[in-house]
Protein backbone atom coordinates (compact mmCIF):
# COMPACT_ATOMS: atom_id res chain seq x y z
CA UNK A 1 0.00 0.00 0.00
CA UNK A 2 1.08 3.63 -0.41
CA UNK A 3 1.99 5.62 2.71
CA UNK A 4 -1.00 5.54 5.12
CA UNK A 5 0.10 8.89 6.58
CA UNK A 6 -0.99 10.48 3.30
CA UNK A 7 -4.29 11.03 5.10
CA UNK A 8 -2.56 12.83 7.97
CA UNK A 9 -1.03 15.30 5.50
CA UNK A 10 -4.51 16.01 4.10
CA UNK A 11 -6.46 15.80 7.38
CA UNK A 12 -8.62 18.88 6.79
CA UNK A 13 -9.43 17.87 3.21
CA UNK A 14 -10.13 14.28 4.26
CA UNK A 15 -12.55 15.56 6.88
CA UNK A 16 -14.32 17.71 4.30
CA UNK A 17 -14.29 15.52 1.20
CA UNK A 18 -14.93 11.92 2.22
CA UNK A 19 -18.62 11.03 1.80
CA UNK A 20 -20.57 9.35 4.64
CA UNK A 21 -21.30 5.65 4.74
CA UNK A 22 -24.76 4.73 3.39
CA UNK A 23 -27.79 4.57 5.66
CA UNK A 24 -28.40 0.94 4.67
CA UNK A 25 -25.14 -0.08 6.35
CA UNK A 26 -26.22 1.36 9.69
CA UNK A 27 -29.63 -0.29 9.30
CA UNK A 28 -27.88 -3.63 8.78
CA UNK A 29 -25.73 -3.18 11.90
CA UNK A 30 -28.83 -2.40 13.94
CA UNK A 31 -30.59 -5.48 12.51
CA UNK A 32 -27.65 -7.55 13.73
CA UNK A 33 -28.03 -5.92 17.18
CA UNK A 34 -24.46 -4.66 16.99
CA UNK A 35 -25.21 -1.11 18.14
CA UNK A 36 -27.17 -0.06 21.18
CA UNK A 37 -27.08 1.65 24.54
CA UNK A 38 -23.91 0.66 26.36
CA UNK A 39 -22.36 -1.27 23.46
CA UNK A 40 -18.59 -1.09 23.90
CA UNK A 41 -17.03 -0.46 20.49
CA UNK A 42 -13.37 -0.61 19.50
CA UNK A 43 -12.81 1.30 16.26
CA UNK A 44 -9.46 0.82 14.51
CA UNK A 45 -8.18 3.39 12.00
CA UNK A 46 -10.94 5.84 12.88
CA UNK A 47 -9.69 8.81 10.84
CA UNK A 48 -11.73 11.94 11.53
CA UNK A 49 -14.72 9.96 12.82
CA UNK A 50 -16.73 9.15 9.72
CA UNK A 51 -17.89 5.90 11.33
CA UNK A 52 -17.51 7.07 14.94
CA UNK A 53 -20.20 9.72 14.70
CA UNK A 54 -23.15 7.51 13.66
CA UNK A 55 -22.35 4.96 16.38
CA UNK A 56 -22.53 7.40 19.28
CA UNK A 57 -26.23 8.43 18.96
CA UNK A 58 -27.14 4.75 19.24
CA UNK A 59 -25.70 4.83 22.75
CA UNK A 60 -22.42 3.08 21.97
CA UNK A 61 -19.28 3.78 23.99
CA UNK A 62 -16.55 4.15 21.35
CA UNK A 63 -12.82 3.79 21.83
CA UNK A 64 -11.36 5.17 18.57
CA UNK A 65 -7.78 4.27 17.62
CA UNK A 66 -6.14 6.51 15.00
CA UNK A 67 -2.38 6.79 14.25
CA UNK A 68 -2.54 10.30 12.74
CA UNK A 69 -2.43 13.06 15.37
CA UNK A 70 -4.12 15.63 13.09
CA UNK A 71 -6.87 13.22 12.14
CA UNK A 72 -7.34 12.26 15.79
CA UNK A 73 -7.59 15.93 16.80
CA UNK A 74 -10.42 16.44 14.34
CA UNK A 75 -12.15 13.32 15.60
CA UNK A 76 -11.95 14.64 19.19
CA UNK A 77 -13.34 18.01 18.10
CA UNK A 78 -16.28 16.43 16.28
CA UNK A 79 -17.07 13.68 18.81
CA UNK A 80 -15.82 14.64 22.29
CA UNK A 81 -17.68 11.76 23.95
CA UNK A 82 -15.48 9.20 22.17
CA UNK A 83 -12.28 8.01 23.79
CA UNK A 84 -9.50 8.66 21.26
CA UNK A 85 -6.12 6.95 21.31
CA UNK A 86 -3.33 8.04 18.96
CA UNK A 87 -1.72 4.74 17.98
CA UNK A 88 -1.63 2.15 15.23
CA UNK A 89 -3.87 -0.88 15.39
CA UNK A 90 -0.74 -3.00 15.74
CA UNK A 91 0.79 -1.02 18.64
CA UNK A 92 -2.21 0.06 20.73
CA UNK A 93 -2.55 -1.58 24.16
CA UNK A 94 -6.03 -2.97 24.75
CA UNK A 95 -7.57 -4.68 27.78
CA UNK A 96 -8.72 -8.26 27.32
CA UNK A 97 -12.42 -9.08 26.81
CA UNK A 98 -13.43 -5.42 27.10
CA UNK A 99 -15.39 -4.76 23.88
CA UNK A 100 -18.61 -6.07 22.37
CA UNK A 101 -17.84 -4.95 18.82
CA UNK A 102 -14.70 -4.10 16.86
CA UNK A 103 -14.97 -1.95 13.73
CA UNK A 104 -12.58 -1.28 10.86
CA UNK A 105 -14.13 1.21 8.44
CA UNK A 106 -12.04 1.78 5.28
CA UNK A 107 -8.92 0.87 7.24
CA UNK A 108 -8.37 -2.89 7.36
CA UNK A 109 -6.25 -2.88 4.19
CA UNK A 110 -3.58 -0.94 6.13
CA UNK A 111 -3.27 -3.53 8.92
CA UNK A 112 -0.77 -6.29 9.54
CA UNK A 113 -3.53 -8.85 9.98
CA UNK A 114 -1.27 -11.45 11.59
CA UNK A 115 -0.80 -8.96 14.44
CA UNK A 116 -4.16 -7.22 14.50
CA UNK A 117 -6.55 -10.17 14.27
CA UNK A 118 -5.26 -11.94 17.43
CA UNK A 119 -5.24 -8.57 19.22
CA UNK A 120 -8.87 -7.85 18.27
CA UNK A 121 -9.82 -11.39 19.30
CA UNK A 122 -8.31 -10.85 22.77
CA UNK A 123 -9.97 -7.44 23.14
CA UNK A 124 -13.45 -8.74 22.34
CA UNK A 125 -15.59 -10.47 24.92
CA UNK A 126 -16.80 -14.02 24.20
CA UNK A 127 -19.59 -13.64 21.63
CA UNK A 128 -18.15 -10.38 20.33
CA UNK A 129 -18.10 -9.48 16.65
CA UNK A 130 -15.86 -7.69 14.19
CA UNK A 131 -17.44 -5.51 11.45
CA UNK A 132 -15.26 -4.56 8.49
CA UNK A 133 -16.38 -2.29 5.67
CA UNK A 134 -15.13 0.28 3.19
CA UNK A 135 -16.38 2.63 0.50
CA UNK A 136 -15.42 1.55 -3.02
CA UNK A 137 -15.24 4.64 -5.21
CA UNK A 138 -16.65 3.23 -8.43
CA UNK A 139 -19.13 0.33 -8.43
CA UNK A 140 -17.74 -2.27 -10.89
CA UNK A 141 -21.22 -3.77 -11.43
CA UNK A 142 -22.62 -0.58 -12.98
CA UNK A 143 -22.37 0.44 -16.65
CA UNK A 144 -19.17 2.36 -17.23
CA UNK A 145 -19.78 6.10 -17.51
CA UNK A 146 -17.66 8.45 -19.60
CA UNK A 147 -16.11 9.76 -16.38
CA UNK A 148 -15.23 6.23 -15.24
CA UNK A 149 -13.72 5.51 -18.65
CA UNK A 150 -11.47 8.53 -18.21
CA UNK A 151 -10.58 7.50 -14.64
CA UNK A 152 -9.69 4.01 -15.91
CA UNK A 153 -7.48 5.54 -18.60
CA UNK A 154 -5.61 7.50 -15.92
CA UNK A 155 -5.03 4.48 -13.67
CA UNK A 156 -4.11 2.28 -16.67
CA UNK A 157 -0.95 4.33 -17.10
CA UNK A 158 0.36 3.09 -13.76
CA UNK A 159 2.63 0.08 -13.39
CA UNK A 160 1.28 -3.47 -13.21
CA UNK A 161 1.70 -3.72 -9.46
CA UNK A 162 -0.66 -0.79 -8.88
CA UNK A 163 -3.19 -2.35 -11.23
CA UNK A 164 -3.07 -5.69 -9.43
CA UNK A 165 -3.53 -3.96 -6.11
CA UNK A 166 -6.62 -2.10 -7.35
CA UNK A 167 -8.24 -5.32 -8.54
CA UNK A 168 -7.71 -7.15 -5.23
CA UNK A 169 -9.14 -4.24 -3.25
CA UNK A 170 -12.53 -4.92 -4.88
CA UNK A 171 -12.52 -8.64 -4.00
CA UNK A 172 -14.76 -8.95 -0.93
CA UNK A 173 -14.54 -12.74 -0.84
CA UNK A 174 -10.74 -12.50 -0.80
CA UNK A 175 -10.92 -10.12 2.16
CA UNK A 176 -13.29 -12.48 3.96
CA UNK A 177 -10.80 -15.32 3.50
CA UNK A 178 -7.96 -13.17 4.83
CA UNK A 179 -9.99 -12.14 7.87
CA UNK A 180 -10.67 -15.75 8.89
CA UNK A 181 -7.27 -17.16 7.89
CA UNK A 182 -5.78 -16.97 11.41
CA UNK A 183 -8.70 -18.92 12.88
CA UNK A 184 -9.78 -16.16 15.26
CA UNK A 185 -13.00 -15.30 13.42
CA UNK A 186 -15.65 -16.85 11.18
CA UNK A 187 -17.84 -15.01 8.67
CA UNK A 188 -21.36 -14.33 9.88
CA UNK A 189 -22.70 -12.11 7.09
CA UNK A 190 -21.56 -10.34 3.92
CA UNK A 191 -23.54 -7.52 2.34
CA UNK A 192 -22.96 -5.03 -0.47
CA UNK A 193 -24.65 -1.63 -0.37
CA UNK A 194 -24.91 0.39 -3.58
CA UNK A 195 -25.46 4.13 -3.56
CA UNK A 196 -25.15 7.25 -5.71
CA UNK A 197 -23.59 10.66 -5.23
CA UNK A 198 -23.21 13.71 -7.51
CA UNK A 199 -19.79 15.38 -7.51
CA UNK A 200 -18.87 18.72 -9.02
CA UNK A 201 -15.39 19.66 -10.23
CA UNK A 202 -14.05 20.90 -6.88
CA UNK A 203 -15.63 18.07 -4.90
CA UNK A 204 -13.94 15.62 -7.25
CA UNK A 205 -10.60 17.39 -6.84
CA UNK A 206 -10.91 17.31 -3.04
CA UNK A 207 -12.06 13.68 -2.85
CA UNK A 208 -9.46 12.31 -5.26
CA UNK A 209 -6.71 14.23 -3.44
CA UNK A 210 -7.50 12.11 -0.38
CA UNK A 211 -6.82 8.90 -2.31
CA UNK A 212 -3.38 7.72 -1.22
CA UNK A 213 -2.49 6.18 -4.60
CA UNK A 214 -3.33 9.27 -6.72
CA UNK A 215 -0.73 11.85 -7.74
CA UNK A 216 -1.48 15.55 -7.97
CA UNK A 217 -1.32 15.39 -11.75
CA UNK A 218 -3.82 12.52 -11.84
CA UNK A 219 -6.18 14.36 -9.50
CA UNK A 220 -6.10 17.45 -11.72
CA UNK A 221 -6.83 15.35 -14.78
CA UNK A 222 -9.86 13.74 -13.10
CA UNK A 223 -11.19 17.14 -11.96
CA UNK A 224 -10.66 18.61 -15.43
CA UNK A 225 -12.65 15.72 -16.85
CA UNK A 226 -15.63 16.61 -14.65
CA UNK A 227 -15.40 20.18 -15.88
CA UNK A 228 -15.33 18.99 -19.50
CA UNK A 229 -18.40 16.80 -18.87
CA UNK A 230 -20.51 19.73 -17.71
CA UNK A 231 -19.29 20.33 -14.17
CA UNK A 232 -21.11 17.50 -12.36
CA UNK A 233 -20.84 13.71 -12.60
CA UNK A 234 -23.02 11.03 -11.01
CA UNK A 235 -20.89 8.44 -9.28
CA UNK A 236 -22.09 4.93 -8.38
CA UNK A 237 -20.33 3.69 -5.26
CA UNK A 238 -20.29 0.42 -3.36
CA UNK A 239 -19.86 -0.35 0.35
CA UNK A 240 -19.04 -4.02 1.11
CA UNK A 241 -19.63 -5.12 4.71
CA UNK A 242 -18.19 -8.23 6.35
CA UNK A 243 -19.47 -9.19 9.80
CA UNK A 244 -17.37 -11.75 11.67
CA UNK A 245 -18.04 -13.75 14.82
CA UNK A 246 -15.30 -14.17 17.38
CA UNK A 247 -14.24 -17.81 17.68
CA UNK A 248 -14.17 -19.19 21.22
CA UNK A 249 -10.64 -20.43 21.89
Amino acid sequence: MPDPMHFEAHAALYDQARPPYPDALWTCLREEHLLGVGTRVLELGAGTGLATGPMLPAGAQVTAVEPGARLAARLRAHWPSAEVRVATAEAVTLPDASFDLAVAATSVHWFDLDTVLPKVHRALRPGGRFAVWRNVFGDPSMPVSTFRERVAAITARRDDQAGRHASTELDTEMWARRLIATGHFVVRRIEHFRWVIDLDTEQTRALFTTFSNWTGEEVSEAADTVHELGGVVTEHYLTPLIILDRVHR
